[in-house]
């Protein structure tokens, strides 16, 4: 389906391009929130028709998150969440957990306005896209962990489970590494065969 757009859309085109896309796109997410029209006569003539409009409408609106994104851009957030040894969340967060997360450090973000490709399923720092506007978008930190001191840790910059692996890792290595009685009992009788040796000569 062709549609001319109303806004610039990512990887699409800017406002006014006439663009080809599937036609679900188009109908679940283009049209219904009118970042597209379809490209017909009519709809081209009103496009062309309200342009100046339309175009000056979106310079007002990148304005306004411009000024938006001074308040949320390279903001950090801190979401407690329950998770396995390994790592892996006992469920997910979500694209309204972190719009709950910033609107608590008073950065004032729409849910629609986060990008997560995948919902976050692990524990760690997190660079997160927000879009304020289809031309404007800025990063904040979502720091998820198992507990405030876990948090501070990897603010730090400490990679938690890498440390948990090796606490867990010494003891067994320790073990590994220590000498058996057979091992120290060979050494003895090395060391004595030596000495006789020695006498010997």
């Amino acid at each position: 389906m062709e549609v001319i757009l109303l806004e610039r859309v990512e990887k699409l085109g800017a406002i006014g391009d006439v663009v080809k896309v599937k036609d679900g796109f188009a109908r679940n997410y283009l049209l219904p929130r009118k970042k597209a029209l379809r490209a017909n006569e009519a709809n081209r003539k009103v496009f062309e028709a309200n342009r100046a409009r339309i175009e000056e409408e979106n310079v007002h609106r990148r304005t306004d998150a411009e000024k938006a994104a001074k308040g949320v851009d390279g903001k950090s957030v801190k979401l407690i969440r329950q998770a396995s040894n390994t790592g892996q969340l006992y469920g997910s967060v979500s694209a309204r957990d972190i719009a709950e997360a910033l609107e608590g450090v008073g950065a004032s973000v729409a849910k629609s306005q986060v990008v997560l490709d995948r919902p976050i399923k692990a524990i760690g720092v997190h660079d997160i896209k927000i879009a304020l506007h289809p031309e404007v978008s800025v990063t904040v930190k979502v720091n998820v962990a198992r507990s405030p001191e876990e948090a501070d840790l990897q603010a730090q910059g400490v990679d938690v489970l890498q440390q948990m692996f090796e606490e867990q890792a010494a003891p067994l290595v320790a073990e590994e590494l220590a000498p058996t009685d057979d091992v120290a009992e060979t050494a003895e009788t090395l060391a004595d065969a030596a000495e006789g040796e020695g006498e010997q000569a």
